[in-house]
């Protein structure tokens, strides 16, 4: 096994000096090696030293030109520093993502540019998440894939609302839900972006007076909303913040999610509803 790494390490040594000797006809043969090299790093898991190799291997394509080989070498080197290093990674990435754009790969682009985003969601640097989702979803626009660019513009929106950015949020969910409203194969998930937006009314200071102008303008915007269980949810909800009923609150979220499971975006917000409710009980009390 040594023998075969320290093989495998050759490759790669060997590529470097053809790379730092050789002229333009010989790159092929210097690409050749480097991805032979990465190749078998890969299969003894030494993912950065096939990083590396990648790296090397997409400069190489870029000193021929071939730019499309190039953008797809970073994103196999990005595939491999996934599993050491996120930082890595998104650099990778984002070599790739500006290739394929340069080239009118707005595709490759928009899907790329979105796993940065949400490599730098996980890495909680929330405020470049959302400036990759906004970049994706430009791309995907201009590749007329409409339900990727909501995707994207739903994961800005869930982010606002993490960072209390509330008005923010129910702006983009009310424009993804005007978007979905008029395309035959996304209505369906409307119900959803509105009961977002609702739930992020609540959120916005318990503001009872604009959730209930938001609940008319959803009807307005889709008559089925008002038999969907969606819109229950958000009336009983909104009833029960009124009332300062927190028994109530916590008995409709128990009742909906034992139909529907509640995810956590929805449950880390619906708390904070439900401990701006007690707040208030309590003070109550306390007068």
């Amino acid at each position: 096994m040594a023998d075969c790494a320290a093989k495998v390490e050759e490759f790669e040594k060997k590529a470097d000096k053809m790379m730092s000797e050789c002229g333009h006809l010989g790159y092929a043969d210097v690409a050749e090696l480097y991805n032979k090299a990465a190749s078998s790093f890969k299969f003894f898991n030494s993912w950065d030293q096939a990083g590396s190799c990648y790296i090397k291997l997409a400069e190489c394509h870029l000193k021929m030109d071939s730019k499309l080989e190039a953008a797809s070498a970073y994103v196999d080197a990005a595939i491999c520093y996934k599993k050491t290093s996120p930082i890595q990674a998104i650099s990778c990435l984002e070599e790739a993502v500006n290739l394929f754009s340069g080239i009118g790969k707005s595709g490759m682009a928009a899907r790329y540019c979105k796993e940065v985003g949400d490599l730098y969601e996980r890495l909680h640097n929330f405020e470049e998440a959302i400036a990759h989702f906004k970049r994706a979803a430009v791309f995907f626009q201009d590749e007329d894939a409409a339900a990727s660019a909501i995707q994207c513009k739903q994961k800005i929106a869930q982010i606002s609302a993490l960072l209390k950015q509330y008005q923010n949020a129910i702006e983009i969910f009310e424009e993804v839900a005007h978007e979905a409203v008029n395309n035959s194969s996304m209505r369906y998930g409307v119900r959803h972006h509105v009961l977002n937006a609702g739930i992020c009314h609540l959120c916005n200071n318990g503001d009872l007076g604009a959730v209930t102008n938001a609940l008319e303008r959803y009807q307005d915007l889709d008559p089925t909303f008002l038999r969907t269980s969606e819109y229950n949810l958000l009336t009983e909800l909104v009833a029960a913040y009124d009332e300062q009923d927190l028994d109530k609150f916590t008995e409709v979220l128990i009742d909906y999610d034992s139909l529907s499971p509640l995810d956590s975006w929805k449950t880390v917000l619906l708390l904070r509803v439900k401990e701006a409710l007690k707040a208030k009980e309590l003070h109550e009390n306390v007068v």
